[in-house]
């Protein structure tokens, strides 16, 4: 055999084991899963804040397996049709209020009315039923409740006036209305609008609306207290913010990818309620130096007041999912895991 020979079977050899090594290779030669992300709300805002921030985690975590690309808020694309957006697989992921795809998505309103945490549904096996739903629904995993824990408030222009019986009555008032609190304003005789958050300090300043429904926290960051002086207590309904993911393009993703998306949103849903709870009192108190009166229902009023807000919540989820037919089994089980009735 001659010199050129031997050295031609010896790169051969070569070329052949280099070609093994390449289709053994681990899959961490793969490259990063990539997903597409929009957020429901401004950059000041904390919720989004809070999105962010849990963007960052995964982010670092996933390093050579997956990451988020975030394409901004509600300039990007509208608050409202972000959900249409993320089932269209337009975006990939969506951090967003239920209530703005509740029409949709109806067992949505479970987490309006809740009585549990976050951490408790997680537990009590709710969690898995709302992102089934989805599922069925809306062609999106659930992945999460974030920033729970934080309930609303009606804040208005001019002094609140309550019924005979003492619950508040919001006859002539404009009220800035939003899908997860518009069946409750109709029980208390408002004159709604449903605007956008971003256009809201617009429409109070020219009188489009006088009084606005938000949570416990950002009316200072939005700057709504400029025209709104007055707060009524108590609180009602649930923030219903998760974040949710294109069906098609979750189960596009690696399980390693999937299985850090899940976890990591499963850590900041408690991180999340626990954070969100220090902030309910530094906004009260940044609300009351600057001269808001907190008007309060009667002990009796304030009872009546909150079971108006739920009753309409799971009424019209009832409704929605026919609660008393093919959607009974569902909707006794929501109420089970979301509002501890036992039914």
């Amino acid at each position: 055999m001659t010199v050129f020979n031997r050295l031609s079977m010896k790169a051969t050899h070569l070329l052949a084991a280099s070609g093994i090594a390449i289709a053994l290779a681990p899959a961490a030669a793969q490259a990063e899963d990539k997903i597409s992300a929009v957020h429901a709300f401004p950059e000041f805002l904390v919720y989004t804040k809070t999105f962010l921030a849990m963007v960052d985690d995964i982010n670092e975590k996933g390093k050579g397996i997956c990451q988020i690309e975030v394409r901004g808020g509600p300039e990007a694309i509208g608050m409202f049709q972000q959900p249409a957006a993320v089932r269209d697989g337009v975006v990939d992921m969506v951090h967003t209020p239920g209530s703005f795809y509740g029409a949709n998505v109806p067992e949505i309103d479970a987490m309006v009315a809740a009585n549990m945490t976050p951490m408790e549904v997680r537990a009590n096996g709710g969690a898995d039923i709302m992102d089934q739903a989805h599922q069925e629904r809306f062609n999106v995993k659930h992945l999460g409740w974030i920033d729970g824990g934080i309930k609303f408030h009606i804040y208005m222009n001019s002094e609140p006036k309550f019924r005979e019986d003492g619950v508040l009555d919001l006859s002539g008032v404009k009220l800035r209305d939003n899908p997860i609190y518009h069946a409750f304003f109709e029980s208390l005789n408002a004159t709604t609008s449903t605007l956008p958050a971003t256009e809201v300090y617009s429409a109070l300043e020219k009188g489009v609306v006088d009084a606005a429904a938000w949570t416990e926290i950002g009316i200072p960051q939005l700057k709504w207290n400029e025209f709104l002086k007055y707060r009524v207590d108590p609180t009602f309904y649930n923030t219903d913010i998760g974040v949710i993911v294109n069906l098609d393009a979750w189960n596009s993703l690696s399980p390693e990818c999937q299985t850090l998306l899940q976890d990591t949103v499963v850590e900041w849903e408690e991180k999340s309620y626990n954070d969100r709870q220090k902030d309910v009192a530094a906004d009260a108190k940044t609300l009351a130096d600057g001269g808001m009166t907190f008007v309060p229902h009667s002990d009796e009023a304030a009872a009546k007041y909150r079971k108006l807000a739920d009753d309409a919540a799971w009424a019209r989820m009832h409704e929605r999912i026919d609660g008393d037919g093919d959607g009974a089994e569902r909707y006794n089980a929501l109420r089970k895991h979301y509002a501890g009735d036992g039914m």
